[in-house]
């Protein structure tokens, strides 16, 4: 047996990383993702049953869909898991017109659905699709896809750099005009990050770092309702009635907590006190229903999904490919920032931005979205980790067997 057939044979392997290979899945990852799965369907359900039963007279309404939302996000996972990552690499552009299609669609008048001022999402029928989760994930494969094809151009010089951000700027315009600031935040932060991984140079990204804060800044005063959201974070006590009303329910709600909680089913100021209670604010329902304790349960969880996510991107760079390596980044960076702006909103310490608490608060696109990026870091940990480690050892007795008896190569 030839040198030569022993190549094909490992390509041969790798095609059939198709199948599910169940057995390779990463068991922290899965744990993790389980345990904030399931911990959002019981907030779900204990902080949605007072307004469940009064608008739909089904106190477990939000719960029975959210639960739909887990089956459809759990498949949508195993489905992107059995896509090979060269398959998304290849889409990475294409996937870029679609977000930016989506972006444009949902603010024809008449296709886009307006709640609370903010067009958002399109009408499928029985959901809402919430245009920005898709545009979230397209983008970072769009990104990274990007830094493989012209990394040393990034690393060099400042053309390399500015391409992909004005890509990822329009994205953000059009996000601005729904408005949706919040998932703006998190896009452009996600992609600094990601080329700032990638190795661009440091002057380039803190420039530009520095242009983003400063029209930041400026949306924020030039508009009165984000101007109206940052004075009443910054003293909510002075308007608890009006502006600053959801956050000082949120604060009561938080502190009510203590270190053990009122216990589940015990919050009250999920009973019609804090507005969106099941959403934005799941994490306040939370804290006050199991305390401290709960709260550090959920920030640990979000903290080993981060250094997991990175652990996975620094095992695919070391198998050389890079591509996924820049996935599992922006993935990681992305759910943790999201989180981190949630959580910091709930407690007072961020303005309001309307982003969800990743896998926990009920939403179906978000939660689809989230458990997409999940089934694509799962992939990426078998591309790169267990299996190519298979295919190495398979390789290895090959060469084994091909070796002269005299142990001369």
């Amino acid at each position: 047996m030839s040198e030569r057939m022993v190549m094909p044979n490992i390509k041969c392997a790798v095609n059939r990383a198709s199948s599910w290979h169940l057995e390779c899945l990463d068991p922290v990852l899965t744990f993790v993702c389980v345990s904030l799965l399931s911990l959002g369907l019981v907030m779900v359900a204990s902080a949605s049953v007072g307004v469940a039963d009064q608008h739909y007279a089904n106190p477990f309404y939000y719960l029975q869909r959210q639960m739909v939302f887990v089956v459809v996000g759990v498949v949508a996972a195993a489905l992107v898991y059995r896509v090979r990552l060269v398959q998304w690499e290849k889409s990475g552009v294409a996937l870029l017109g679609f977000a930016l299609f989506l972006l444009v669609l949902v603010l024809i008048p008449g296709v886009g659905k307006t709640v609370n001022g903010s067009t958002r999402w399109i009408s499928l029928g029985l959901i809402n699709l919430q245009i920005s989760e898709v545009v979230k994930l397209f983008l970072l494969i769009y990104v990274a896809g990007y830094l493989v094809r012209h990394g040393e151009e990034v690393r060099t010089s400042l053309k390399g750099f500015i391409k992909p951000m004005l890509m990822v700027g329009l994205a953000g315009l059009l996000l601005l005009l729904e408005p949706d600031f919040g998932s703006t935040v998190v896009i452009m932060g996600t992609v600094l990050a990601m080329t700032f991984l990638g190795g661009v140079r440091f002057i380039q990204f803190a420039s530009f770092l520095a242009l983003f804060g400063a029209c930041a800044l400026m949306l924020v005063i030039s508009s009165p309702y984000r101007m109206e959201r940052l004075t009443s974070f910054m003293n909510p006590w002075a308007d608890p009635f009006d502006t600053g009303f959801q956050l000082t329910q949120s604060l009561i709600a938080i502190g009510t907590g203590g270190w053990w909680g009122t216990g589940l089913g015990g919050s009250v100021q999920k009973l019609f006190y804090l507005p969106e209670s099941h959403t934005d604010f799941l994490f306040a329902v939370l804290s006050e229903e199991f305390g401290f304790i709960g709260v550090c349960f959920v920030i640990s969880m979000y903290t080993i999904l981060f250094f997991r996510t990175f652990k996975i991107g620094l095992q695919a760079e070391r198998s050389g490919n890079r591509f996924a390596a820049y996935m599992a980044y922006g993935i990681g960076i992305w759910l943790a920032l999201q989180a981190v702006i949630n959580m910091g909103v709930n407690m007072g310490l961020m303005p309001t931005k309307g982003l969800t608490l990743p896998l926990m608060s009920y939403g179906g696109s978000s939660l689809v979205v989230c458990c997409m990026a999940i089934g694509l870091l799962l992939r990426i940990n078998y591309e790169c980790g267990e299996f190519s480690k298979q295919a190495v050892g398979r390789e290895g007795r090959q060469r084994k067997k091909l070796k002269p008896a005299g142990g001369v190569a």
